[in-house]
């Protein structure tokens, strides 16, 4: 995986196996859903790739009453985000926002769950959320393993990523691991449209920074690390998690329609989205995709 710069000296990561694409026409594009759980809380690094990408964000916070859309049809995904708040809690917010995955999972949109975003994915599949038994956490950066499947959507997975949770879930019925970890064995799945990532790919140097400092007790926790091991990890693993990233939100948003025809629209979001995939990360076959 390597860098090159285009005609204006900005550094583009192309993808894999294809010609380097720029932003497009933002008019093309339909705008990210972006869910978020606190005040305070940013879309961080897969909010950068998604404007580099031209689609611009509807950032929503339901906990602080923002309504979320009764059908994905004016949107081009969605990214639920982490928090502090559990899928198991009872808040009404809560579990309004389980129940509404329902709608891009049956419109076919592309969906990316972030921690939180992940467990409550898992929660609408019918799986099961829950602590560690010996009550450990993932503070800090910890090492995860690619699955057969995790392989043949990116070849080129980060040896260790960030994390910041206290529970995990069960691999939801029909879904794929796409990677697996230690304490918490699933860390990403994938689900027809919709993706799971334990970990957070999305976190900044300022994001971390807020982290480590207002969330210094849970680097109290059984398994967690030290502040100064999140800098250091960073310093050794983040570009290889950043240009990961970058790879997988262009082909995970690549199959969202820009000009829907209401006639069409799953199909094409459906070959769009093998087409995306099977291109960006050079998955055998690829050449086979019904036209």
């Amino acid at each position: 995986m390597s860098f090159r710069s285009n005609n204006n000296d900005e550094n583009v990561l192309p993808f894999p196996g294809r010609p380097t694409l720029g932003a497009a026409d933002p008019a093309l594009l339909k705008p990210v859903l972006i869910v978020l759980h606190q005040e305070t809380s940013t879309p961080g690094r897969v909010g950068n790739a998604l404007r580099a990408l031209g689609h611009p964000l509807d950032i929503r916070r339901p906990r602080f009453g923002d309504p979320l859309p009764e059908t994905m049809d004016q949107h081009a995904g969605v990214v639920i985000f982490g928090g502090p708040m559990s899928a198991n809690d009872s808040d009404d917010y809560v579990r309004r926002e389980i129940d509404w995955i329902e709608i891009p999972l049956r419109e076919q949109r592309p969906f990316l769950g972030i921690c939180l975003g992940a467990q409550m994915l898992a929660k609408q599949l019918g799986a099961q959320v829950a602590p560690h038994h010996e009550g450990r956490v993932e503070v800090g950066y910890y090492p995860i393993r690619p699955t057969e499947a995790g392989y043949a959507l990116c070849p080129d997975w980060p040896e260790r990523v960030y994390h910041w949770h206290g529970e995990g879930f069960q691999l939801p019925r029909g879904a794929k691991l796409l990677a697996e970890g230690d304490d918490f064995p699933v860390q990403a799945y994938q689900h027809g449209h919709a993706f799971g990532f334990q970990f957070h790919p999305d976190v900044t140097y300022a994001m971390m920074h807020r982290w480590t400092t207002r969330g210094c007790v849970r680097m109290e926790s059984p398994g967690a690390q030290p502040r100064h091991l999140h800098f250091e990890g960073r310093a050794v693993h983040d570009v290889i998690e950043r240009a990961w990233l970058k790879n997988f939100i262009a082909g995970w948003i690549a199959c969202a329609p820009r000009a829907p025809h209401a006639g069409c629209r799953r199909i094409a979001a459906t070959r769009n989205f093998i087409r995306a995939l099977r291109a960006s990360f050079k998955i055998p076959g690829c050449d086979r995709v019904a036209a």
